[in-house]
């Protein structure tokens, strides 16, 4: 297997991480997160000009036919700089299962506006009490006078509070369904709030939510190899973010002990921290092989338990990499590797953050032994 990226995605990468130096300084991050919205509409603008919302959409509906690996050293770049813009949400999930489920008059009319950062989707799918559980239970949809009626709640909706749309899923008499269901529409209410990496999250209800037949995304019951496939394409992205986020950890901590002295000298000197500082580089490299090898394997489509075997090793490898080299980051930082003005503190958060999210370690080491 080739662990290198191609010309095209290291271009893409060092043109996004120009973009960011640039225009998404720590302080300029920290007012975003600040604000009312949470997201700048300039960054998504610059995302969506660049091709970052485009590239793993197909190209009959505006995209350009890229896969998993094709977006992996964006991500890294993204995780480096902590963007809290759901591109991941918006692209690797929502879009992904209306790329794969939906009718050509859906695509049409979700699609183009991803592509040209007009439109923003979420995928809610998360159901109270049932931790990390892709298939709809709680929340359901009947059928009623040539439509639907929905309800029920999910928990913790990435990107809901911008979306002007969510891919809902939703458990109806034939199984496990999709639904496209405005934000604004009657019924529906978001509880906002902000996660402890910067993100903005809802909790979502559905009360008598009435749908018409064309919310239906796909058909009535075939959701869930779908669910199953974007959840570990996303996972696969959300591997290759935090592979960026180490990577930055590991620089910022190593020009640290290069300047903090103690006993007169640098910190860097001392061999015991050589060590542990060693020990966390060579642990992001072995992570960004199984984040590449989750993305390649998840590109090739076909056998759905080789993928999801791939993805659950990664995520695993991922989550415990993020914990090692997040808290070593912030032991060898000292006392202000946890404050606040230190952007080695909210690093520590989103990697911590990352390795529970689609699953922690134990629940892919489950997932993985179910499927030997």
């Amino acid at each position: 297997m080739n662990f290198e990226y191609s010309d095209e995605q290291q271009q893409l990468a060092d043109s996004l991480g120009k973009y960011l130096a640039s225009h998404y300084d720590f302080d300029t991050r920290k007012a975003i997160i600040q604000s009312a919205e949470g997201c700048s509409a300039e960054v998504w603008g610059a995302f969506a000009e660049m091709g970052l919302t485009a590239i793993a959409l197909p190209e009959a509906d505006g995209g350009f036919g890229g896969g998993a690996t094709d977006l992996m050293a964006a991500m890294e770049a993204c995780g480096e700089a902590l963007v809290v813009e759901p591109l991941l949400d918006n692209v690797g999930l929502a879009g992904r299962l209306v790329a794969r489920a939906g009718s050509d008059a859906q695509r049409a009319a979700l699609l183009p506006g991803l592509v040209d950062g007009t439109r923003r989707l979420a995928f809610a799918y998360l159901e109270p009490g049932r931790r990390y559980e892709t298939a709809p239970q709680t929340t359901r949809a009947r059928a009623a006078n040539g439509g639907w009626v929905l309800d029920g709640a999910k928990s913790v909706v990435v990107g809901a509070p911008l979306a002007q749309q969510l891919i809902v899923s939703a458990h109806t008499d034939a199984g496990a369904s999709l639904f496209v269901v405005d934000t604004g529409a009657a019924g529906v209410v978001l509880n906002p709030s902000r996660t402890v990496d910067g993100q903005r999250v809802a909790d979502v209800s559905f009360t008598g939510v009435t749908l018409a037949a064309d919310a239906l995304l796909g058909p009535a019951g075939g959701a869930q190899p779908h669910i199953d496939e974007a959840v570990d394409f996303a996972t696969a992205l959300l591997c290759a973010e935090a592979v960026g986020a180490m990577t930055y950890a590991n620089n910022a901590t190593l020009e640290y002990m290069k300047t903090r002295k103690q006993f007169g000298v640098a910190i860097a000197s001392f061999q015991v921290l050589q060590h542990r500082i060693v020990e966390c580089v060579i642990t992001t490299d072995l992570a960004r092989s199984m984040a590449i090898l989750a993305a390649s394997q998840v590109d090739q489509g076909g056998d759905p338990v080789a993928r999801a075997r791939a993805v659950s090793a990664a995520k695993v490898k991922i989550a415990d990499a993020a914990r090692q080299v997040s808290q070593e980051s912030v032991q060898l930082h000292g006392g202000m590797g946890m404050t606040e003005e230190l952007k080695i503190s909210h690093t520590f958060r989103r990697l911590t953050m990352i390795a529970q999210r689609f699953g922690d370690a134990d629940h892919h080491l489950e997932r993985y032994a179910a499927l030997t």
